[in-house]
């Protein structure tokens, strides 16, 4: 008998950090394990990455496909069908933006509805992206804390010079660190 299982499914979130910039060797790394990509970017995510630059295939979601799909009742919901194709969500980077929307449960663009309808018994990756000054603010920790009590799993930040010029905590994990833990969060799923 043929083996007809398929691909395992990532959705790639991208936030307002300029480490956005990193979003097309993301994928390209996560697409040599054989797995299917699709991304979903916040409108100041667009201001990082040129989506004509992903790897062919790969598509990315904005919040005016949210509104273009549904015109009424019985329509499809992307933050909705997002959900149920994807295995695991990553959010990569994670800006303090939308770290402080999702902690509290806002849901106002397409990337944090997915978020806010998704099925926390399938794993979500975060990684926190943003200026040591915010990093370091103690909302920060109360937020990260909020996330990872739900089940969501944090691939912390590492410490580096960033875009700006201050050297510090806050920049984004290295992407080999991202995939690794990517992989090794999805190794056991059946699909």
């Amino acid at each position: 008998m043929e083996n007809t299982r398929r691909k395992l499914r990532v959705l790639v979130c991208c936030t307002g950090s300029v480490a956005t910039i990193k979003l097309k060797q993301l994928v390209e790394d996560i697409l040599k394990h054989e797995l299917e990509v699709r991304v979903v970017a916040s409108e100041r995510s667009q201001h990082f990455f040129d989506a004509g630059e992903l790897p062919a295939g790969v598509e990315v979601f904005r919040d005016a496909d949210e509104w273009a799909m549904w015109t009424k009742r019985g329509d499809p919901v992307l933050h909705i069908d997002l959900g149920k194709w994807a295995d695991v969500v990553l959010v990569a980077p994670l800006d303090a933006n939308t770290l402080a929307k999702i902690s509290q449960g806002i849901c106002d663009n397409l990337l944090t509805c997915v978020i806010r309808a998704w099925d926390i018994k399938k794993p979500l990756l975060f990684c926190p992206a943003m200026n040591t000054r915010m990093w370091e603010h103690p909302v920060t920790a109360t937020q990260i804390s909020a996330l990872k009590s739900w089940g969501y799993i944090e691939v912390p930040c590492i410490a580096k010079t960033l875009m700006c010029g201050d050297t510090g905590l806050g920049a984004m994990a290295e992407l080999n660190t991202i995939v690794a833990t990517l992989l090794g969060t999805i190794e056991n799923i059946v699909v």
